[in-house]
C-alpha cells in the first residue's frame, strides 16, 4: 500500500421490484448535514448545554438507542425516558461485558486439535462475530466496538495458518475490552495484538542489515495515516489547516515513515506465554500449537530490533533505546498529536450518528477527547458521551432536510432486524458465513473489510448525485450500487422469513399481535425507524399487510409470512435506510 492510497417467500415479486426502486432512489436522497473545510482556526466555545427535556418521548428514546446500539428494547426505552441520555450511558458503561469472542470459540470446541485439522478453518471466525453482534447482551459495547473495528481495521479475510478464528477473535476482544477505556491504551494493545501484527506486518518485522534489508513500513504508515493523525494537518474542529497558498499541509513524509518503522521491529507471535504449548500429531511432520499465541501480546526479541535513532514528527528517539521504551515514546507522540482527537472524533460521529457533522460538533467531541473534564486525554467514555448527547445528535432533522443523517450500513440493518424480532441459533453454533458477496448477500460482513481502508472511505462522495452537488459526504454509499441493492433485497426477503441455516427469527413479541395490523406497524415503526416512516409509506405498508387477512386464529405460518413482509418492506424504504 502506498502512502497516499485512498483511504424468499415473504413478499411477492412486485414488492421486491418496488422496494428495489425505492432503495436505489437513495442516491438522490442523501444523508448528512453541515460540515465543510476552513483554513481559519476555530474559536473554542464551550459546548452548548442541552437542557434536559421535560419528557423524552418513546420516539426520541428509540432514535437515541438506534445511534448508541444496534436495536431498541422496551427496557432501554423505559430506562432512557426515566434517567436521560447521559445517565443511561453511564449505567451501560458499567454493565458487565458479555461472553468474549475467544471464550465463545472455546465453548464450542473450536480449539480442538484433531485429524480433521479444523484449526486451519477460518469460517468459525464469522460464526464468532455474528454471535457477538446478534446475541451479546452488551449492545452499547458491541456497537462502539464495531465502529472501532472500522477505524483500527484488521480483516479475517487474509489471515491464514493456525486458528484464524482465534486471531480475529482476540483482536475483537481487545476492541471490546477497551471500548470504554483510554485511546492510548487501546492503541498500544492493538499495536501488539497478534491479528494486527499479521495484518500489517509487524509480526516478524526485522531490523535493517548489511545486505540492504530495511524494516517493513506498513504499520508505520497506517498507524499515522489511518489510526491517529491522518494525511493532513487539522484544526481542532477537524477542518483542514491550509498553508499560505491555500493548500493542505501534510502531516508526515517518507522520512517519518522510514524512521518510525524501526520502532516496530523485533516483534513476533508469542507461542509459549500464558500456557502456550505445542502438540505432536501423527498427521503432520510438525507440531501444532494451542491458541495462546492469538491472545498473547506479541513478544519482543531485542536481537531483531533496530537500534538506530528514530526521528519522526519532530520527536527523536535516541539510538540504542530499548524497544519497549521506543514504542512508548512513539505511541505517546501519536496519541498527543493535535490531529488525533479531531481525526478520530469525526469518523466516530460518522459511524454512529451522521455523515456530515458540523465543525462545531467535531470540535466539541475532540475537546472531550483532549480533556474528559478531569484532565484525562483519550477517555473513550467521554468521547461516546460527547457524540451521543451532543445537540446535533439529539436534534431531530426537519423532514425537508434530505441531507441529514447517514445511510445505515448493511451489517447494522441485519443485526438491528434480528435483535428487534428475536433470533436464535438452533444448535448455538451461529452458522452465518461471510456475507460480503454483493449479488446474493449483504455486500458487507463484520471483520471482513476488503482492505485496511475499511469498507468505505470517510470522505467518499457519490458522483453525479445531489449529495455531490451539495458538497457533502456519504461514506456508506461507496458500497451501494445496483448489484448490492438487489443483493440486499433478495437476501433480506428470504432471511426475514426463513432465517439463515440454523439461525432463525422467532418474532416472539409480534406473533400474539399479528392480527392487529396497526399494532404491528406501530411496533416496527418505533423500533426500526424511531417513528420516521412517512404517511405515504405507512399507508402502503398497512394496505399490503391487511391483504394477508390475518386473524387471531390464523396459522403461525401465515402470521410469520405477514410479519416477515412487514419487516422486509420497512427495511427497503428510504425512511428506514437513511438513519436520521
Amino acid at each position: 500500500m502506498t502512502e497516499r492510497e485512498i483511504q424468499g417467500e415473504s413478499a411477492d415479486e412486485s414488492s421486491v421490484a418496488g422496494a428495489a426502486v425505492a432503495l436505489s432512489a437513495l442516491a438522490l436522497a442523501a444523508c448528512g448535514g453541515g460540515g465543510g473545510d476552513s483554513s481559519t482556526p476555530p474559536t473554542q466555545n464551550p459546548p452548548p448545554v442541552v437542557p434536559p427535556p421535560v419528557t423524552i418521548t418513546d420516539a426520541e428514546a428509540a432514535r437515541f438507542l438506534l445511534q448508541a446500539q444496534f436495536a431498541v428494547t422496551d427496557t432501554d426505552v423505559a430506562a432512557v425516558k426515566t434517567s436521560g441520555y447521559a445517565a443511561w450511558l453511564t449505567t451501560n458503561y458499567s454493565a458487565a461485558p458479555g461472553q468474549a469472542g475467544v471464550a465463545w470459540l472455546d465453548s464450542r470446541g473450536h480449539n480442538s486439535i484433531t485429524i480433521e485439522q479444523k484449526y486451519f478453518w477460518p469460517q468459525m471466525g464469522d460464526w464468532m462475530i455474528w454471535n457477538q453482534l446478534l446475541a451479546g447482551p452488551d449492545q452499547l459495547r458491541k456497537r462502539v466496538a464495531f465502529a472501532l473495528s472500522q477505524f483500527f481495521v484488521v480483516s479475517l479475510s487474509p489471515i491464514d495458518g493456525f486458528y484464524p478464528p482465534y486471531v480475529i477473535g482476540a483482536y475483537w476482544d481487545v476492541l471490546c475490552a477497551n471500548a470504554f477505556g483510554n485511546f492510548r491504551q487501546l492503541l498500544e494493545r492493538l499495536t501488539l495484538n497478534a491479528g494486527m501484527g499479521f495484518f500489517l506486518n509487524t509480526k516478524g518485522n526485522l531490523k535493517e542489515d548489511a545486505n540492504g534489508r530495511q524494516p517493513d513500513e506498513n504499520y508505520a504508515r497506517e498507524v499515522m495515516q489511518l489510526f491517529t493523525i491522518g494525511l493532513y494537518e487539522l484544526n481542532a474542529d477537524g477542518t483542514l489547516r491550509l498553508d499560505a497558498s491555500n493548500n493542505p499541509i501534510e502531516t508526515y513524509g517518507q522520512s517519518d515513515i522510514t524512521n518510525l518503522a524501526r520502532v516496530f521491529t523485533g516483534y513476533d507471535w508469542d507461542y509459549l506465554a500464558n500456557g502456550g504449548t505445542f502438540t505432536n500429531v501423527a498427521w503432520h511432520d510438525y507440531d501444532v500449537p494451542n491458541t495462546r499465541f492469538a491472545t498473547n501480546p506479541m513478544w519482543f526479541n531485542p536481537a531483531n530490533h533496530s537500534n538506530l535513532a528514530v526521528t519522526f514528527l519532530g520527536t527523536t528517539i535516541p539510538a540504542n533505546t530499548p524497544g519497549p521504551e521506543a514504542l512508548r515514546i512513539a505511541l505517546d507522540r501519536l496519541f498527543n498529536h493535535a490531529n488525533t482527537g479531531p481525526f478520530f472524533a469525526r469518523q466516530m460521529i460518522q459511524r454512529l450518528v451522521m455523515s456530515n457533522p458540523s465543525p462545531a460538533y467535531v470540535g466539541r467531541v475532540a475537546a472531550a477527547f483532549a480533556n474528559n473534564g478531569a484532565g484525562v486525554r483519550g477517555d473513550l467514555k467521554a468521547v461516546w458521551t460527547a457524540i451521543l448527547t451532543d445537540v446535533e445528535a439529539r436534534t431531530v432533522p426537519a423532514a425537508a432536510d434530505t441531507m441529514s443523517g447517514k445511510l445505515r450500513e448493511p451489517v447494522v440493518r441485519f443485526v438491528q432486524w434480528a435483535r428487534t424480532v428475536g433470533i436464535t441459533s438452533t444448535d448455538n453454533e451461529w452458522i452465518i458465513y461471510d456475507l460480503s458477496p454483493s449479488d446474493n448477500a449483504l455486500g458487507q460482513s463484520p471483520l471482513r473489510s476488503p482492505s485496511v481502508f475499511n469498507f468505505f472511505r470517510p470522505g467518499y462522495v457519490p458522483p453525479n448525485t445531489a449529495i455531490a452537488t451539495a458538497a457533502k459526504q456519504a461514506p456508506e454509499f461507496q458500497i451501494l450500487n445496483e448489484t448490492t441493492t438487489a443483493g440486499y433485497l433478495n437476501f433480506m426477503q428470504n432471511v426475514t422469513r426463513n432465517g439463515y441455516i440454523n439461525v432463525k427469527p422467532t418474532y416472539t413479541a409480534l406473533l400474539p399481535i399479528a392480527h392487529d395490523v396497526p399494532a404491528v406497524v406501530a411496533y416496527l415503526n418505533l423500533r426500526l425507524t424511531a417513528n420516521q416512516l412517512s404517511t405515504q409509506t405507512l399507508t402502503v405498508l398497512q394496505a399490503v399487510l391487511v391483504a394477508f387477512n390475518i386473524t387471531a386464529a390464523s396459522a403461525d405460518a401465515n402470521k410469520l409470512n405477514m410479519l416477515a413482509t412487514a419487516c422486509f418492506l420497512i427495511m427497503a424504504s428510504p425512511e428506514y435506510l437513511v438513519q436520521k
